[in-house]
Formats: structure tokens, C-alpha cells, sequence
């Protein structure tokens, strides 16, 4: 038996006397191996392990899924109704929103079956099965087939993944896709079969002045009092298999869902949650959480922050434009903020300190092991640290401004270059009847090209002023050459006489395409001349990533050993966990106590009519003011809101159910607190917290602002 095989089997037998209760993101699977499940109903689990998890029955895994593709959804119903978060939704909303029917402003709710509106491209994901498929992937590298940098590569893990579908007994059956994952930075593997429902219908949604209310200035922050939930339905055919959307569907008849409790809150109360946590870094060296920090979030926050700045004033311009970039503007907007308070949070939490801590523990523990890997290996990251921070640094910049913000100039025309080269009639013909799509596409109802216009101008020379000329991609040689470093001139140029520029451009290109049309495009060149810088960059990282990734598994299987008899849990990598915890105020700072809950009282203290992040609908103010809560109101007549847990949560995790010790649901996860933005890299037992929707105020929403109470009627709601 090899040292590997040893490691994997004491990691997976523990006792788990030392590990703190609220950190760690926990695999289902391995629940009873690792003894969690003894120590979750120690904090006050009443349930069984099997009723959270059974490989061979119906359990709480099987009413929680993937919501679209970077979120989590519950199943509150056995009819396929789905709670999510409203910013979960939010691009579904949009999608769905006008300046004659806005959904974003004015909320949507369908008070009937016929109203539930279909949402194509939105998914909903259950996780079928789990499988370990470790040994197998073992047995590959010691075969030679695959080398130990290879197999926990994405070609040779999507290539086993088919292999073992098709030879297992749900090969075939509709809506199955398999996916194959390393876990412990390549120590273990699973195997996961999903199967994946693609007609999703909206059903209710609040107005954004409920769902994000406190929008950018709230986002991360506590106190919060925002209503972020809305839900959506799973239709099936007739047999409850996935479909693409058709009339004929029906709701699906899910095999579990949840029960919901009205029974609230109390400070200490367990809390559980599980749902799709989507990356999380906490085994970085004090080199790695450096480069984070500069590489990484610096030029994050202030490239994204000038488009921003972009955005919001044509935003607040323009209704249309509003509603157009909505979701791109929430999307972007989210991560530039954590980006910095992580970094804020990495120096008041003092994580450097703990990195270097755990590495000077680390490096005892390889003395006395007198293992030659362990005692060279973080020196080993540290150095290749060194050489792809500053390619780090210009990926992002690159990534960040040229395949992130500025959204013209994505269209490849080389095929339709070479047919006309090769004087290919047939080819040429095939490829221009495709175009029109293509220009459809560039050109479509979230796009506005003179907003995107003013963001080119903006981040161009923004882009030249971070990154050194010589690392920049070559239209910069063109700019300075042709145009005297007069970006506004090139931006104009490219955005007013290029082929996809306009319909008049495009048409006449369509009407007779040359290979000097194509060669002499500005987009074209512009085009070209990133993907070229970026295919660089990418090679040059691939390389010293392949040599990382071998040191970090090594790394990773080390901490393992030294932190036994504790467990260790893997980062994060979008699949499905389960973190446990308790209900609990914080004192984030000296003087300053944070309660554990929220109420009604303070929308209306932060309400601010001519601020549209803190307006207060009418009729919400109006129940708010007569106390009109009905059932879902406190024993002393207030409303809650919002919650606070000690779960371990990231991006990924928003949507996911949070639960009692019963297993009911008694709230939403949507976001975490600014303290503990470090988190995703080093976790804070005393900070970090999850903030989480009070389902009571999602059902008081519901019944009394959207009068759905037929969804209501359709849940399991327990007293």
C-alpha cells in the first residue's frame, strides 16, 4: 500500500475533537468517515446522517441544486417551485425586463400557472450520484496512461468522466451529464452525475427596491434589511424527465423538498446549510496570498472601477440603458468591492501573519518527519510564485478590460478569410449566411454601442498606463503609429467604420466580403492582436502552473498529515457541500456590537426617497407602518428580515437553504460580511459570518405585497 493510498485513508478516518465547528466546507460523501455528523449533532443536529446524505434514498441533497450556472437553488415544493436569491435571478429578471414591463423596478409575480414565464438558457442542476473514483485515476498514473500533472488536468478528467458514463447504467438517460473533479489539490477524485432540467420558468420576483435594497452601498455590509429571493419552477415532460421547453410540459413532481419552519431564530440556535460553494484558496502560501493581493484584486479594482464609473452615469441617464446593463453592472460591481475588502481584510486579519505561522509549523513538522518534499516545497511555490506574479498581473489587466469590459471587437473572421482566399464559393457562401446571426449577437437588446463606446475610451489608456508597452498587445504599436496615441481617434474609427459597426457596414461586407475588407478592419486587427497577447500570456502560465499544481498537492497532502487527528476539508470548486454552525452576533471592532438579527424597523431608518439604492415601495411601507405581518411577525410584533450564521460560505453559495436542526428551512444565504473578506483564503472563527434572508420575510413578501398566496398554499410550512 502506498504512502499516497495510507495518507488518503488516515485523512478520511478521523476524530474530529479539534476542528471548529463552523469552519469547512464538508463533502456529503465522506460525512461518517471524517465523523462530522457526530460532532453536527454534539452543536445540536437532530437528524440522522442518512436523512442529509444517502447514496441509496431520497435526502435533503436531493431538494438543493445548481441555480443557472454560479449559484444555489431549493426545491420548496413538491410542484418543482425553486427559492434562490433575487441578484441569483437578477439576470433572468432582466432578461425578461423592458421599459414597458419592468420586472427589475416593479417586481413579477405570477399568481397563476399561466403566467409562469420560460427563461431560455436558465438551468436547474440536481446532483444524482457521487462515486469515488480515486483509485481508479491512480491506477491510470501508475499505468503510465496519464502523468500525475495530467490527471488532474480538465482534458484528462472530461475524458474519464465519458469513459465511466457510458459504461455505467445512466448512460442514456435524459438529462444526465457526468463531470469528473480532483479534490485536495489532486489527492482524491469524484466522479459526479448531474442531471440538468432546462426549461425554468420565472414565477416571482420583488422590486429591486426590495430584493437589492441597499444595492452597492449595503452589499457585503451589516446591518442589512434586503429581500434578496425570487423564485422560479422546473417543468418536465410528462414522465418528470428533463425537456427543452415545450407547452406540453408540466411542473415537475420532485422526490423531495423542503419543509419550511416559522419557528425562527434564537442567538446559538444550529444552522446548516448546504449548497455549491464556488472557490475558495485556504491552503495559499504567504507568496501566493501576496500575489492575490497584487496581481490579482489590485488591477481587478481599478479597472473595474472605471467602468463602473461608466456605467452608472449612462445608466442613471437612461431608463433603457438602466435596464440593459442591470445585470452587468451587478455582476461586475459584486466582485470589484470584494476585491477590496479582501484585501482590507487580509491586513486587518493580519493573514500574512497566519500564513507564515502555519508554514514555520509546517516546516517543523517536515524536520521531524524528515520528509525531503515537504521540507523543500513551499520555498519551491515561492519561487515559482516569483516568476507568475507579473505574468499574473498582465493576464488580469488583459482579461479584465479587453474579454470583460469592452464588449465590441469579439468576432473572428479568419475562416471566412481563408475561403475567400482559397476562392472556396461554397465555404464562402455558408459562412457569410451565418453572419447575420453573428451580427444579431454582437448587437443585441443588453448592448449599447455608444455605451460601450465611452467604456472603450476609458479603459484603453487606463490599460497603457498599467501595463509597460512592451507587454501589451500589438494594436497599441498600431494606435501610436497610426493614430499618435489619440485613443478617442481609434476608438471612433473602430466603433464607427468597421464591419460590425453598424448595419450600413455590415450589409455592404455581406453584399461583396474581400480578404482586404477583413485584413484592413480595424476590429479585426484589434481582435487578433488580444487573442495573440492572450494566447502568449496563457502559455507562459500553463507551464508554471503544471509545476504548482504538483507542489501544491504535495503542500496539501503535508497540512493534512500534520493537522491529524483533525480533519481537512478541500477548497472549494463548485460542488456540493454541506457547513454547519450557529446563529450569532458579532463585535466587529472595539465598542461596536452587532445583533444577530434584523427587522422592518430599519428599512424604514434607512429609507431615502431621492437615493434609489434605499427607496421604500409604497406598499411595503404602508404594512410595514400598520404592522401588517400577519403570522410571520416576532412574538413582539416586529418582522424580521435578515439573520446572521457562522457557516462557511463563498460566491457559489448564494441561493443555498439555510436550515435548522430539523432540517427546515428557515432562511436564504445571499452574502457575507465585510470583517471576514479574507475568508475565501483564511477563516476567521470570530468574524466570519453569513448573512442570511429570514424566510418569514420572504413568505410575508410573498403573501402580502406579491398576493401569491397560492404559493404559499403549495409549500410545507410547519409552525
Amino acid at each position: 500500500m502506498n504512502r499516497l493510498r495510507i495518507y488518503v485513508l488516515a485523512l478520511m478516518a478521523l476524530i474530529v475533537c479539534s476542528a471548529r465547528a463552523d469552519e469547512g466546507m464538508w463533502l456529503l460523501q465522506l460525512m461518517q468517515q471524517q465523523h462530522s455528523i457526530d460532532l453536527m449533532k454534539k452543536q445540536g443536529l437532530k437528524l440522522e446522517a442518512e436523512q442529509i446524505y444517502n447514496p441509496g434514498g431520497v435526502s435533503l441533497k436531493d431538494a438543493v441544486g445548481i441555480f443557472g450556472g454560479g449559484c444555489t437553488g431549493e426545491i420548496i415544493s413538491g410542484e418543482g417551485l425553486i427559492l434562490t436569491n433575487h441578484h441569483c435571478g437578477y439576470a433572468s429578471i432582466q432578461q425578461h425586463s423592458s421599459v414597458e414591463h419592468d420586472y427589475l423596478t416593479n417586481g413579477f409575480w405570477a399568481t397563476s400557472r399561466s403566467m409562469e414565464l420560460p427563461t431560455p438558457g436558465l438551468q436547474f442542476t440536481f446532483i444524482q450520484r457521487i462515486e469515488d473514483i480515486t483509485d481508479i485515476v491512480n491506477a491510470k498514473i501508475a499505468s503510465g496512461e496519464v502523468s500525475e500533472a495530467e490527471s488532474f488536468g480538465r482534458p484528462f478528467m472530461q475524458k474519464l468522466a465519458q469513459e465511466l458514463y457510458e459504461k455505467s447504467d445512466l448512460n442514456g438517460k435524459p438529462g444526465i451529464v457526468p463531470q469528473a473533479l480532483p479534490f485536495y489539490a489532486g489527492n482524491r477524485f469524484y466522479l459526479f452525475y448531474k442531471k440538468v432540467y432546462s426549461d425554468v420558468r420565472m414565477v416571482a420576483a420583488p422590486p429591486s427596491s426590495i430584493g437589492k435594497f441597499g444595492g452597492e452601498t449595503d452589499n457585503w455590509m451589516w446591518p442589512r434589511h434586503t429581500g434578496d429571493f425570487s423564485m422560479f419552477r422546473i417543468y418536465a415532460d410528462n414522465n418528470g424527465n428533463p425537456a427543452e421547453y415545450s407547452t406540453d410540459n408540466v411542473p415537475l413532481k420532485t422526490e423531495k423538498h423542503l419543509n419550511i419552519s416559522l419557528g425562527g431564530t434564537q442567538e446559538g440556535s444550529y444552522a446548516m446549510i448546504m449548497g455549491f460553494p464556488g472557490s475558495t484558496s485556504r491552503y495559499l502560501t504567504v507568496a501566493e496570498v501576496k500575489e492575490r493581493m497584487e496581481s490579482e484584486n489590485a488591477p481587478r479594482i481599478r479597472i473595474r472601477g472605471v467602468r463602473l464609473d461608466v456605467l452608472k452615469a449612462a445608466m442613471n441617464a437612461s431608463d433603457k440603458v438602466r435596464i440593459q446593463y442591470a445585470s452587468k453592472y451587478a455582476g461586475s460591481s459584486n466582485y470589484w468591492k470584494n476585491s477590496i475588502g479582501m484585501n482590507k481584510a487580509i491586513v486587518d486579519n493580519d493573514v500574512l501573519g497566519t500564513k507564515a505561522a502555519q508554514e514555520a509549523q509546517f516546516e517543523a513538522f517536515a524536520k521531524e518527519k524528515g520528509n525531503a518534499d515537504y521540507a523543500t516545497v513551499v520555498n519551491k511555490i515561492e519561487a515559482l510564485t516569483a516568476q507568475t506574479s507579473p505574468l499574473n498581473y498582465q493576464y488580469m489587466c488583459l482579461r479584465e478590460v479587453f474579454f470583460s469590459a469592452i464588449e465590441f471587437g469579439n468576432v473572428p473572421l479568419e475562416k471566412l478569410r481563408d475561403a475567400l482566399a482559397e476562392k472556396n464559393d461554397t465555404l464562402v457562401r455558408k459562412l457569410t449566411s451565418k453572419l447575420e446571426t453573428v451580427y444579431e449577437l454582437v448587437h443585441n437588446k443588453d448592448y449599447d454601442h455608444e455605451v460601450d463606446r465611452k467604456v472603450a475610451k476609458a479603459l484603453l489608456p487606463l490599460y497603457a498606463e498599467m501595463v509597460p508597452a512592451a507587454q501589451r498587445p500589438s494594436i497599441y504599436q498600431l494606435i501610436e503609429q497610426k493614430y499618435k496615441g489619440d485613443y478617442n481617434r481609434f476608438v471612433d474609427e473602430m466603433y464607427d467604420n468597421t464591419i460590425f459597426a453598424n448595419r450600413a457596414n455590415f450589409d455592404k461586407f455581406v453584399k461583396k466580403p474581400t480578404v482586404k475588407a477583413i485584413d484592413n478592419d480595424l476590429a479585426q486587427q484589434y481582435y487578433q492582436s488580444k487573442r495573440e497577447r492572450m494566447a502568449e500570456l496563457s502559455k507562459e502560465l500553463r507551464t508554471l502552473d503544471s509545476q504548482l499544481d504538483l507542489l501544491h498537492k504535495t503542500y496539501i497532502r503535508g497540512l493534512g498529515e500534520m493537522k491529524l487527528p483533525a480533519p481537512s476539508y478541500p477548497d472549494a470548486n463548485f460542488t456540493i457541500r454541506l457547513t454547519y454552525g450557529n446563529v450569532k452576533s458579532y463585535d466587529p471592532r472595539d465598542g461596536v456590537h452587532y445583533n444577530y438579527y434584523t427587522t422592518t424597523q430599519g428599512i424604514l431608518e434607512k429609507e431615502d426617497p431621492n437615493n434609489r439604492e434605499f427607496v421604500v415601495p409604497a406598499k411595503l411601507k404602508e404594512l410595514i407602518e400598520k404592522k401588517d405581518y400577519g403570522r410571520y411577525a416576532l412574538p413582539n410584533g416586529e418582522m424580521p428580515v435578515c439573520f446572521l450564521t457562522t457557516n462557511d460560505i463563498t460566491g457559489g453559495n448564494s441561493g443555498s437553504p439555510v436550515l435548522n436542526a430539523n432540517g427546515e428551512l428557515i432562511g436564504c444565504a445571499f452574502d457575507g460580511n465585510w470583517e471576514s473578506l479574507s475568508g475565501d483564503i483564511s477563516f476567521d472563527n470570530n468574524l466570519q459570518r453569513c448573512i442570511c434572508l429570514d424566510i418569514r420575510y420572504v413568505l410575508f413578501i410573498l403573501e402580502k405585497l406579491g398576493g401569491c398566496g397560492q404559493l404559499i398554499n403549495e409549500m410545507t410550512i410547519v409552525d
